[in-house]
């Protein structure tokens, strides 16, 4: 105030000194930018206002103002007029839109007074300023948009162009700027809402609104505006997570924590106090299971858990605020019930092809496995295997699904089921275990030809048995099934080949039954052989063959043939002995043959004389007739014996012949006897001739029975092989028994006769089931007899 005062003063002593003087006035006017450098000329005085330069210095040229600084000067030599001092524009001429500064230029002698205005121009050396650093303006976040608020203005010192021309908002998404021009009132800017607020995401929105002048270079000013957003129960509850896992193990005691939820409300005050719930769904009503803290969130085991039963359980959860209009936010749960092994591994056979053929190949499959643990995790991994040694395997299809497959070959008729055993364990701790049984059957195929139970069969059968008897039963096994295992039989080849199988025997194909033909005579055919084929029925059929030996067993069907020189019952033989013969005196020989064979070709000779007459005696084996004792006058000179020779067959045959002893007195007439015996030299008797039939037939067919014999042992070594070796016996009277193969012939010697005869019985075969016939020294025998080993039929 003082200033402005003096300032004043010197103003009017300026005037009055000017009314004072004598002059004429004149007036100059300078335009000069503000804040110029000092020593910068405005303009030439002296050549304004048409003054001589010489003069200025003599007329004392001098520049006076009212002002309390000296802005301007002059060069009395030049009479430039310059800056003296820093012209500040918004300093001298505040809030006015011209400024001029009025100064005086003085001569003296005489005193002229010039009046000279300097126009004061602005340049834009002032920013716009607000008078305030923030404005904060509370916007309620529930407000629609199109709402305004009028913002504070900027002021510039400076003038014109440089003054405040606009005004920009900082970028955002909530607000825009309307900025208004009012004329010489400079320009207003107004706050514009575009977009709704949201508290919860920003509470207090900062925007930068800056003012900007017309300058060149423009200049500015910023204030930082603050909005406040009043909340509203516009948001409800978050939970952290939209999908809560837990896990709990399925033998949790009641009580334990399961997991703890977490949901947020971005509103404040009551609008963001959360209330928890588990919500009910259909018929599943969690909170059975399971208890909730409505305010903390924590869930707890309320129920039993069984893995099993119920795995995993999805609960839905909710959390409200508790707002005048309450919100509310939903989340789901997957609890997961841990396993614990408790269940054992189950195996089941989800189809089975049985029976598997006994050939097939490795690889096939036989059955479909399937094994499953209804526990979890390695309580649930299982390791499956085939136990014991079968000839099975399993393969791994996937996962747990397996085949049960052929590891080896198959044998029907070795082993038709098996019992495959499958175990199954878990990877548990301890683990857990299961068996299941598959029984697998095997189906036959034709791989095993008929069989028969020895290599060669041998078959007695008795002579004269009657046509159509069964003579033996042939049976062969097959070890195969059904039509494989059907067995047909056959005749083959024969031995000897001349006699065709088929006109002596005829087989049953379907039991084997061994039929006869025709009635056997063992004095004819001794033995024979064929072979029978065994065939099954399978695709392709198999067969087998036999050999079989038929034997024939001999029967009593022949009477002993009485030989020569005599003839049998019904002509009258004649003997001599002298009178004079001792005890044991040879009288007479018998010799007698049996076509059959065995005991039944064994001969014994016995006396029919009359009763008492004790004279003569007969050798049992020998047929030789031998005097008892001496001769005495008491005796009869004739004496007619009648001599038996029977067989010692079942029932035994026999024949007779007679003989009459006559008793002589010399040796001459015996002699005379035996040269009278009639002798028919010219021709054969009937006798001689069926004799010497006998005699060859016999020959020749003990000789085709040898050939038949080796040709058989050549072919077949083992045929007859436990038949060939020969025994001989000796007995204590000297007689030896014979047996070979398939004959068998006791030679008897009688140790006390002049006339030592061999007799040969033809003995049945095999010998080791014939009988043994030994002599002893009393011209008795004895019999060893062994059982055939071998059926006979007959």
């Amino acid at each position: 105030m003082g200033v402005r005062r003096h300032k004043e003063y010197v103003w009017i002593h300026c005037v009055l000194f000017l009314c004072l003087c004598d002059w004429s006035a004149s007036q100059l006017s300078y335009s000069i930018s503000e804040e110029v450098n000092k020593g910068t000329v405005v303009g030439n005085i002296a050549k304004d206002l048409n003054l001589n330069v010489q003069e200025l210095e003599t007329r004392d040229l001098r520049i006076v103002s009212s002002y309390s600084k000296k802005y301007f000067d002059v060069n009395s030599r030049t009479g430039n007029l310059f800056v003296d001092e820093r012209i500040d524009r918004e300093e001298l001429c505040p809030n006015t839109a011209q400024c001029s500064l009025r100064i005086q230029a003085v001569l003296s002698n005489p005193m002229n007074v010039h009046r000279i205005e300097v126009n004061i121009l602005d340049i834009n050396d002032n920013s716009p300023e607000f008078t305030e650093k923030s404005h904060w303006l509370n916007i309620s976040e529930s407000l629609s948009t199109g709402e305004r608020y009028l913002l504070p203005i900027a002021v510039d010192a400076d003038t014109g162009s440089n003054s405040v021309k606009t005004y920009k908002l900082s970028q955002n998404e909530h607000f825009s700027l309307d900025v208004q021009s009012g004329g010489e009132h400079g320009v207003s800017a107004e706050l514009v809402l575009q977009k709704a607020l949201d508290r919860e995401k920003q509470s207090v929105i900062t925007l930068l609104l800056t003012a900007v002048d017309g300058g060149k270079p423009a200049r500015s000013g910023t204030l930082q505006i603050r909005v406040n957003v009043i909340d509203s129960n516009d948001n409800a509850p978050i939970f952290s997570k939209t999908l809560y896992k837990a896990r709990v193990c399925e033998n949790t005691a009641q009580g334990s924590m399961v997991i703890k939820l977490n949901a947020t409300d971005l509103d404040e005050g009551m609008n963001s106090k959360i209330i928890y719930s588990l919500i009910k769904r259909g018929n599943i009503d969690p909170s059975n299971i399971f208890g909730l803290n409505s305010e903390t969130g924590e869930i707890t085991v309320k129920g039993n858990l069984d893995y099993e039963e119920t795995p995993a359980y999805e609960v839905r959860v909710q959390a409200m605020d508790q707002g005048h209009s309450p919100r509310s936010a939903h989340a789901k749960l997957l609890i997961e019930v841990t396993d614990v092994n408790d269940n054992a591994p189950e195996i089941s056979v989800t189809s089975l092809m049985t029976p598997v053929k006994e050939d097939a190949e490795l690889g096939t499959i036989v059955a479909l496995v399937t094994v499953s643990d209804k526990d979890g995790g390695n309580n649930g991994v299982t390791n499956c295997k085939v136990m014991g040694s079968v000839p099975f395997k399993l393969k791994s299809n996937y996962k747990n699904d397996y085949s049960l497959v052929v590891d080896g070959p198959l044998d029907r008729e070795n082993t038709s089921v098996y019992n495959v055993t499958i175990t199954a364990t878990d990877e548990g701790s301890p683990p857990l275990s299961s068996i299941r049984v598959i029984t697998v059957h095997v189906s036959d195929v034709n791989d095993n030809a008929p069989r028969f139970m020895e290599p060669v069969i041998n078959i007695y059968v008795k002579e004269n048995s009657p046509t159509g008897s069964v003579i033996y039963t042939i049976n062969a096994l097959d070890p195969d099934l059904d039509s494989n295992a059907k067995v047909t039989y056959t005749l083959l080849d024969s031995f000897p080949r001349n006699i065709p199988i088929s006109s002596i025997l005829n087989i049953n194909s379907e039991t084997g039954d061994i039929v006869s033909l025709q009635s056997f005579n063992y004095e004819d055919m001794k033995t024979f052989q064929f072979k029978v084929q065994a065939t099954d029925s399978g695709v392709p059929p198999l067969s087998s063959n036999v050999t079989v030996n038929v034997f024939i067993l001999d029967e009593n069907d022949n009477n002993p043939a009485i030989l020569a020189p005599y003839s049998e019952h019904g002509s009258v033989n004649s003997e001599s002995i002298p009178y004079s013969a001792e005890a044991g005196y040879f009288v007479a020989k018998i010799r007698a043959v049996d076509a059959d064979s065995g005991y039944n070709a064994l001969l014994s000779y016995h006396l029919s004389e009359p009763k008492g007459n004790n004279l003569f005696r007969i050798g049992t084996s020998s047929g030789e007739i031998r005097t008892k004792r001496r001769m005495s006058d008491n005796d009869l000179k004739t004496h007619p014996l009648v001599v038996l020779v029977s067989d010692n067959g079942e029932p035994s045959l026999s024949a007779t012949v007679s003989i009459d002893v006559v008793v002589v007195e010399s040796t001459a007439d015996i002699q005379t006897q035996f040269r009278h015996v009639p002798v028919k030299e010219e021709s054969f008797s009937d006798l001689n001739l069926y004799l010497l039939i006998a005699i060859v037939s016999v020959s020749v067919i003990f000789l085709l029975s040898l050939i038949s014999l080796i040709a058989v042992k050549c072919h077949r070594t083992d045929s007859f092989s436990r038949y060939s070796a020969p025994m001989i016996t000796t007995h204590p009277d000297g007689s030896w028994s014979y047996s070979k193969a398939t004959q068998q012939y006791d030679v008897c010697f009688s140790s006390d006769t002049m006339k030592s005869d061999m007799v040969v019985f033809p003995a049945q075969f095999p010998p080791v089931d014939g009988e043994l016939i030994s002599i002893n020294g009393g011209d008795t025998f004895t019999r060893t007899q062994t059982l055939p080993s071998k059926e006979k039929v007959g």
